[in-house]
Order: C-alpha cells, then structure tokens, then sequence
C-alpha cells in the first residue's frame, strides 16, 4: 500500500463512519509536511443541519486548529469524492498544497468532472491528484445510494443535487 493509499484508506474509514450514521458517505484527512494526520472530517450536514459541514470544510478547520494558522502551507488533503466548489475553493484559500481525491462527483466535481476550479488563475499553486483507491471510493457512494433507494422505494431523490 502506497502512502496515499494509507491515507486515503483512513479517509475511508472516515466515509464510512458517516454512512453508518446516515450522511453522505464523503471522509478527508489532512495531513502536514511530515505525514502526521492533522486534521479529520466526515460529513455531518444532516446531524449539524449545516449545508456547509462537508468532510473536506470540517477536516480544514480541524487542521487550521492543529496547526494554530489558517494557512496550511505544506499540507495535503485526502477526501474519497472531488470536492464541490465551496470546498475547492476552501482547499484554495487554505493554501493547501496537494489534494488527492477518490472517486469522480458528475454532479459537482471540481477537479474537472464539471469545472476545474484549480486550473484558474487564482494563484493557489495546488496539485491535484484524482483517483486514489478510485473504486473502493465509489463503492461506499454507491452503497449509501443503494440504501437511499430502498428507504424511498426505489429513488434516490437525488437529482443534479450534490452527493455530499
């Protein structure tokens, strides 16, 4: 196992953990220079009532703590679905400088599954690395639809929405 695929394993975890409790299925770890896990986070939009409590904006708030700077110079971010544009352009503004994602959004990716937010000239510099443990990552996703469509007998009531 790769050192990204460690971390995106315990991002897994993290996803999982959010499936068990009924969320979206969507878990992020940051990690600093050195490797150590500095921040965690797991969707909790439905438990928080919060449109902005996504894995990605918890696990950078987490890290900003950790490291006592909201700039995350350094760090990489390890989240099992592309992120949406809110958490892009929160990756952005964080400094971080590596994201690596697993799965593909359709629906709102912004590594370039609908737009690439990274590609524009807003001079954050971050790398992004898609598909790490790829099919493991769409696997909880579709799982969570799975059961989503047996609670609603056989829809999803998912549209174009955001599947965090």
């Amino acid at each position: 196992m790769t050192e990204h695929e460690r971390y995106m394993s315990l991002a897994l975890e993290l996803a999982r953990e959010a499936l068990r409790d009924g969320e979206t299925p969507v878990g992020c770890v940051v990690t600093d220079a050195e490797g150590r896990v500095v921040g965690r986070g797991r969707n909790r939009r439905e438990r928080e009532r919060s449109a902005v409590a996504h894995a990605e904006i918890l696990a950078i708030g987490e890290a900003c703590r950790s490291m006592g700077d909201w700039r995350l110079t350094g760090c990489r971010l390890y989240v099992t679905l592309e992120p949406c544009p809110m958490c892009a352009g929160a990756v952005m503004n964080a400094r971080i400088e590596r994201l690596y994602y697993g799965a593909r959004e359709p629906a709102s990716g912004s590594c370039g599954s609908v737009v690439n937010l990274f590609m524009e000239n807003y001079g954050c510099g971050t790398a992004v690395v898609g598909g790490v443990l790829e099919s493991e990552c769409a696997e909880v996703m579709s799982e969570f639809f799975q059961l989503l469509r047996r609670k609603r007998g056989g829809r999803t009531g998912v549209d174009n929405a955001r599947r965090e």
